[in-house]
């Protein structure tokens, strides 16, 4: 065989392999046709708008649903309830009597008598409401020194406009002319104690129990013109007579 016959062999065998190699390399699943495939099916990783398929509009909150977001969503919801505890409206009213008004007596109130510098020879009474109701001072103190038999006369131009009345708290006003500034009173005397009993509302009788306020140690001095005013509403009124 010539030179130029065996060079011709060798190159077909070559080529042959060749063929042989390619082929075996694309029905393994390897080579750079798979390497392509591999890449393209990988999973990507999306972004919240294009899994939701709606871009998110920028600064927007992760809270879609309004009332969760107010706190005013219904029952379980722990911020719904604070929300309507905190519009839950708060009384500020602050009640000052409780029930209909009743007659001011010994039991309801507390009665204090200071005698006065100014009138001469005049003692204050005053009446402090200590009950849970409103209460009215009717008429006039009806006043017992000592071992009196009777009780003194009222100044009737001492008569107020409407009858005193005296919330939880609040405080009336009468005024005692204990004796005749000139002397000319008779069977003058010293008292050591004193009872204030309260009207009715028909002024003709006596209501519940009276009240024993304290007196100086060494008594007051009382005689005949002995005389009351009606209750009233402030001390001012009172001590001008």
């Amino acid at each position: 065989m010539s030179k130029i016959s065996r060079t011709r062999l060798v190159a077909a065998a070559a080529t042959t392999v060749l063929a042989a190699l390619s082929l075996t390399a694309c029905n393994d699943g390897t080579g750079t046709e798979d390497e392509g495939r591999a890449a393209s099916t990988s999973p990507a990783v999306s972004s919240p708008a294009t899994a939701s398929g709606t871009p998110a509009p920028s600064g927007s909150s992760a809270v879609t649903d309004p009332s969760a977001a107010t706190g005013s969503s219904g029952a379980g919801s722990s911020g719904g309830t604070a929300t309507s505890a905190a519009r839950t409206p708060v009384s500020t009213k602050v009640p000052t009597s409780s029930g209909k008004p009743v007659t001011c007596e010994g039991s309801t109130t507390r009665t204090v008598a200071a005698p006065l510098t100014r009138p001469v020879n005049h003692m204050l009474l005053t009446v402090t409401n200590t009950g849970s109701k409103s209460c009215y001072l009717y008429g006039y103190p009806a006043v017992r020194f000592g071992e009196a038999q009777a009780v003194p006369p009222v100044i009737e131009a001492s008569q107020p406009q409407a009858v005193v009345t005296l919330a939880p708290g609040e405080s009336g006003y009468a005024s005692v002319s204990l004796s005749a500034t000139d002397g000319s009173g008779a069977n003058g005397h010293t008292a050591k104690s004193l009872t204030v009993y309260f009207h009715g509302r028909s002024g003709d009788e006596s209501v519940g129990t009276g009240a024993h306020p304290s007196l100086p140690a060494k008594g007051v001095y009382v005689d005949d013109s002995l005389e009351v005013t009606y209750w009233q509403q402030s001390m001012d009124d009172a001590v001008s007579w």
